[in-house]
């Protein structure tokens, strides 16, 4: 495309008239081709009608002709069949007769109005001139049939409807030609805009697709860039993500570490203390029962204290630190926690539990996603029927949590929902993922799947 055409392209595209001027230039094509149209249509119907209006003269001309024929044939021989042929003509020519009424009328035209009537006067004399010669001649007055013959009305007739069907079929045609030059004009204006709208079609196409390629080049370009920009997030993303895992990794493991020095100290500290104390109260008890016998129920009070404050510190040093998973593995302490937490809560708790194979991180980490969510349910879910289940999934190990409380909405984020978010972060920690599938009304399953651990590195 020229620059010159291309700085004229530029300049209507950013006026403001351009959109409107388009507008105005397509209504007035389609105006002039919406005229064009009905004009033409108008002038073929017209046309129509005056080709029938030729069609019915000549039919006009036909029949009478026909008519002439059959009563001459009779005449000529008395056979009655020549009648038949004469009865039908006569009323075909009349029904022409009524169809070019019609037709004329319609045109609007005086000149062949008055031709037409002068034509039926003929037309119908003569019908008239030939019945009444039938007539006679059925009635057995030959010569006065043959005389009326003879007289020349017939063929007076007969040349005024010769002479009135040429002059309109004259004029017919010379309508039929003016009518055909203004449908070859309209259709020649038809042509001149259409060739002009496709012209100005094809320049607004070039200058689209010109624009087109523009745009793509453009819009690659921005691709191209998006695409690097979007690259460069997604690394920064991976190397954030990175660092977050290593960090919830240092800090679950900074967190078990933390719990089991406050799991040592209450068994080598306050556990030692415990036990004192219940020696020192054995000890004394035998004396006391002989000194002050109505002290007994006070000391056997402080015994069941006492046994209570061991039973709680061994639970604490259970939750803080399970002995059971270092010394029984992870499917015997999942069972005595779902055991525990059944009896304590009086909610049963089914458990399917298949051996699997995992790293002791990974196990500490089932564990604890496990007590975690008996722990919630406890608290939160209300329910009377909790399933737990462990299985081996190929390369993974799932695990499942379900219960039939009352559950929640699991697209609601709030403060409520850390637990389950801390949960997440510590399977993903383990290169695992997890999954919280729950509504209200409908309870809550949680399932979790996790690497198994690689030969030679799985726990015993």
């Amino acid at each position: 495309m020229p620059d010159w055409l291309a700085t004229l392209a530029m300049r209507i595209r950013r006026s403001a008239f351009a959109f409107p001027l388009a507008v105005l230039v397509a209504g007035l094509m389609l105006g002039i081709s919406e005229l064009g149209y009905q004009t033409a249509s108008s002038q073929l119907a017209e046309l129509a009608d005056r080709v029938q209006t030729r069609l019915q003269l000549s039919r006009l001309m036909r029949r009478i002709a026909d008519a002439e024929s059959g009563q001459r044939g009779f005449l000529l021989t008395g056979h009655p069949e020549y009648l038949a042929p004469f009865a039908d003509a006569s009323i075909d020519a009349v029904d022409s007769l009524t169809q070019l009424k019609r037709l004329i009328d319609s045109h609007g035209d005086a000149a062949a109005r008055t031709d037409l009537v002068a034509l039926d006067r003929h037309a119908r004399n003569k019908l008239g001139e030939m019945d009444e010669v039938l007539s006679l001649y059925k009635s057995g007055r030959q010569t006065t049939a043959h005389e009326l013959m003879m007289s020349g009305l017939g063929r007076d007739s007969m040349e005024g409807i010769r002479s009135l069907t040429d002059k309109l079929t004259q004029r017919e045609n010379g309508q039929v030609a003016l009518g055909l030059g203004y449908i070859f004009d309209t259709l020649l204006l038809n042509r001149i805009g259409v060739a002009t709208m496709t012209a100005i079609s094809l320049l607004v196409l070039g200058m689209y697709l010109r624009q087109r390629r523009q745009s793509d080049s453009d819009r690659q370009l921005q691709q191209r860039e998006l695409r690097a920009e979007r690259d460069r997030l997604e690394q920064q993303v991976q190397h954030r993500t990175q660092e977050l895992t290593e960090l919830a990794r240092h800090l679950e493991t900074a967190r078990e570490d933390e719990r089991a020095r406050l799991a040592r100290d209450l068994h080598d500290e306050l556990g030692a203390l415990l036990t004192a104390a219940k020696l020192d109260v054995a000890r004394m008890r035998p004396k006391l029962a002989q000194a002050a016998p109505e002290l007994m129920p006070r000391m056997v009070h402080l015994v069941e204290a006492l046994n209570s404050g061991i039973a709680l510190k061994r639970r604490i040093i259970e939750d803080l630190r399970p002995s059971s998973l270092s010394n029984l593995g992870l499917l015997p302490a999942l069972d005595i926690l779902c055991r525990e937490f059944g009896e304590r809560l009086t909610v049963p708790v089914q458990t399917q539990l298949s051996p699997v194979s995992l790293i002791p991180t990974s196990e500490l980490t089932v564990f604890r996603l496990v007590q975690e969510s008996l722990n919630n349910i406890a608290k939160h879910a209300q329910a009377s029927r909790i399933e737990v289940e462990l299985s081996a999934q190929g390369d993974e190990v799932a695990v499942c949590i379900r219960d039939n409380g009352v559950g929640f909405d699991a697209g609601a984020v709030g403060t409520a929902r850390h637990g389950l978010v801390g949960m997440r972060y510590r399977v993903q920690a383990e290169g695992g993922r997890l999954l919280v599938s729950s509504a209200p009304g409908h309870g809550t399953e949680l399932r979790a799947w996790l690497p198994t651990a690689p030969v030679g590195l799985n726990s015993p």
